[in-house]
């Protein structure tokens, strides 16, 4: 009678089986085996371990072989993932690091009573105070600048034109020198007749008074080169008004010519010089930067009536500068415009033309609005560059302006503004002094026409 076998022992069998179908088919996949006879037997162990319980259960252990299985190549990427899911991983660790520093710096500064956010604002209204101040004191020393500027150029002005009095006389005194001893020789001169040159003259004409003194007395166009440096130029000479010797900047007589023009027109200058013309800010600026000198304004309305205006000191700096104005004193008969007030006085004021704002009004162009060129302030009590009305006109004060005239700024019937028939604008040098009879003489130390 055959004895049954234990559960264990029928499961140690069937695990024996499959262990050894496995294996098997392992090899079968890798390599043939050497020994054919190895295949009878199965290197798989079964044993038995430790004391068996009294129901006959035993604790077994299994010892299998080595076993080695090629897998499909596609297995093989499994590793590369793994390394990048791990660098994947060391960089968000390295993040939450981060963020957790973020935090704690944070932590650090709040406020720990909770008024971080009212601080902050306190800080950010002192910093705009701060800002508004500083902007503040910013625009006051842009002005003292400016102020200063103006009086190193007077002062840089003033040098310069004594250093050329001084050698202009200089070289007066030796062109006498050399005349008064042409022909006085104390013996003979064998070549004389062949060495004797024409009388000396000047070879340059810084303006319309070296004309002047030459004797040329007509007024005509004349060509004067106030700067060597620069090239020579056309201007008007009048040599009538208060003795003659006067370079003509500008003159408004029919209207012929458009004053609505652009910086660059300015810069240059327009018109005719025998009728309605601009000179040019350049060219301004050449003449009165090579000597010290005075302007006249001449004006006459329609009515007839004829008034001028001189000041003392006149000059105009380089476009670098704007065209700067700067007048002196004044002194005649059409009053004082170009320095009418506090709020209205064209000194030290910049150029500005309809395409170039340069003037003091915050709100606008007054050269565009005004249609014209000129160095408003805010915005004007002259301007001499206004459009030509003839007779009265209505609507914006945009003509040839002069706001100190007898009753230009009174109201009239059909709110009709007044305009000016003729106006005109030249200088000359302070110290120049024409040729003239006792009685002209005497007006002419009066200042009048």
């Amino acid at each position: 009678m055959k004895t049954p076998l234990p559960r264990w022992g029928r499961l140690s069998s069937a695990l024996l089986a499959a262990a050894c179908g496995l294996l098997i088919a392992a090899r079968g996949h890798t390599e043939e085996p050497e020994d054919r006879r190895g295949q009878a037997g199965c290197p798989v162990r079964l044993e038995s371990r430790g004391r068996c319980a009294e129901g006959g259960d035993c604790p077994v252990q299994l010892r299998l072989p080595p076993l080695t299985m090629e897998l499909p190549q596609e297995l093989g990427r499994i590793q590369e993932v793994l390394k990048e899911v791990q660098t994947l991983k060391d960089i968000v660790s390295s993040l939450s690091k981060s963020c957790q520093d973020c935090r704690l710096q944070a932590d650090d500064n709040r406020d720990p009573e909770g008024h971080g956010d009212r601080g902050d604002d306190a800080r950010v209204q002192e910093l705009e105070s701060q800002v508004h101040q500083l902007s503040s004191e910013l625009r006051g020393a842009k002005d003292e600048i400016h102020e200063l500027h103006g009086r190193l150029e007077q002062l840089s002005l003033v040098n310069m034109n004594n250093v050329e009095n001084y050698v202009d006389s200089k070289m007066a005194n030796l062109t006498f020198v050399v005349n008064s001893l042409d022909g006085k020789c104390p013996s003979k001169c064998p070549s004389q007749e062949e060495i004797q040159s024409p009388p000396v003259q000047h070879l340059i004409y810084k303006d319309c008074s070296d004309y002047y003194v030459i004797g040329r007395r007509s007024s005509e166009t004349y060509r004067v080169t106030p700067d060597p440096r620069n090239s020579s130029f056309e201007v008007y000479c009048d040599m009538e008004t208060m003795g003659g010797g006067w370079t003509v900047l500008q003159a408004r007589l029919d209207g012929s010519t458009n004053f609505t023009r652009t910086w660059q027109d300015y810069k240059t200058g327009f018109g005719n010089l025998r009728r309605e013309f601009w000179l040019g800010n350049d060219k301004i600026h050449l003449l009165t930067k090579s000597k010290e000198m005075i302007l006249r304004i001449d004006l006459e309305d329609f009515n007839g009536v004829k008034l001028y205006a001189l000041y003392d000191q006149f000059y105009v700096a380089n476009e670098f500068l704007k065209y700067r104005l700067h007048i002196g004193s004044y002194n005649g008969t059409a009053g004082n415009a170009l320095h009418f007030s506090k709020h209205y006085n064209h000194n030290l004021k910049f150029f500005t033309t309809p395409d170039r704002d340069n003037d003091r009004y915050p709100s606008g162009n007054c050269g565009l609005y005004y249609s014209s060129g000129w160095w408003f302030d805010a915005c004007l009590s002259a301007n001499l560059n206004g459009k030509y009305y003839h007779q009265k006109y209505k609507g914006v004060r945009n003509g040839i302006f002069w706001g100190t005239w007898p009753g230009m700024n009174q109201s009239q019937p059909g709110g009709y503004k007044s305009s000016f028939k003729q106006a005109k604008m030249m200088i000359r040098p302070k110290h120049f002094k024409p040729k003239l009879g006792s009685a002209h003489l005497s007006r002419y130390s009066l200042g009048e026409p």
